[in-house]
């Protein structure tokens, strides 16, 4: 097949092109238009509703720092609920950390899963551990009904749009802090500050409401668009900021180590001002 340009629009003024070598699959699943690729810069990437989610040149990137820094900061986090995370990168990540007695994982949409045990077997890997269980259902459903208590939640979700838009909202931030033990954090990935201002400032004003501290750190997915991504900490009781002292930095990280840690909580003074 000839090689192609998709086009990703982030606003009706901004769009980025990425050079298509091979379609490896395409489907729309019961939530959303799926699509794995071939890029030429990025090696195979997914797509979902036209947004690309992960590629595997700088997967890592994001999923170090969604994981990392939050289990770091809590002392014991033996309980780890993932919401979202289909392609089992945070997964995989969460599973280095040697204190994890438990991962439960809760995706909303089964074909997100088998397309990365197919493409990515790199990040689906992890979904055959015996620390992990998965369950394909609904996770502002599950964190509503359910009567397990998790020390860290990480909440791995696609854009606020399609089955992703109640994550990002005050009611499954209210049901998260009943589900978490009485130390426990949760953390979000919680979009660009640049592009998508309204969703990170909405983000900041439900997770300050519900939880005693609130912490916002970034990274650069160099995937995504321009500039910083965020992330945000909603903690009961303990604050990150520095790397603990008596914590030991896993092997073989590709981005995320003590200094990285550190440095993600320092904000820029534009950023600072809109919080």
């Amino acid at each position: 097949m000839s090689e192609y340009w998709m086009e990703e629009m982030h606003t009706d003024g901004y769009k980025v092109s990425w050079k298509i070598t091979r379609i490896l699959n395409e489907e729309k699943t019961p939530f959303q238009e799926l699509s794995v690729v071939e890029t030429r810069e990025w090696g195979r990437t997914l797509v979902l509703d036209g947004a690309v989610q992960i590629t595997e040149k700088d997967e890592f990137i994001y999923h170090e720092m969604i994981v990392h820094p939050v289990m770091y900061t809590h002392p014991r986090p033996e309980k780890v609920l993932i919401i979202g995370g289909g392609d089992g990168g945070t997964l995989r990540e969460v599973l280095k950390h040697e204190e994890v007695k438990k991962v439960d994982m809760v995706e909303i949409d089964e074909r997100v899963v088998e397309n990365s045990k197919m493409y990515f077997p790199q990040l689906a890997q992890a979904f055959a551990h015996p620390k992990a269980r998965l369950f394909i259902e609904d996770g502002i459903k599950y964190v509503k009904e359910t009567d397990e208590k998790y020390d860290v939640i990480i909440v791995d979700s696609s854009d606020p749009v399609g089955p992703a838009v109640e994550l990002f909202g005050l009611d499954f931030y209210r049901n998260a802090y009943k589900t978490l033990r009485d130390d426990g954090m949760i953390v979000v990935q919680s979009e660009s500050p640049v592009f998508f201002q309204d969703a990170f400032l909405k983000v900041q004003k439900y997770l300050k409401e519900v939880f005693p501290y609130k912490f916002v750190y970034l990274t650069t997915c160099i995937t995504y668009v321009s500039g910083p991504w965020t992330f945000t900490i909603g903690s009961k009781q303990y604050k990150p900021g520095k790397f603990p002292d008596d914590k030991k930095l896993i092997d073989g990280l590709k981005y995320y180590n003590e200094a990285v840690h550190s440095a993600a909580f320092a904000l820029p003074n534009f950023i600072r001002e809109m919080l």
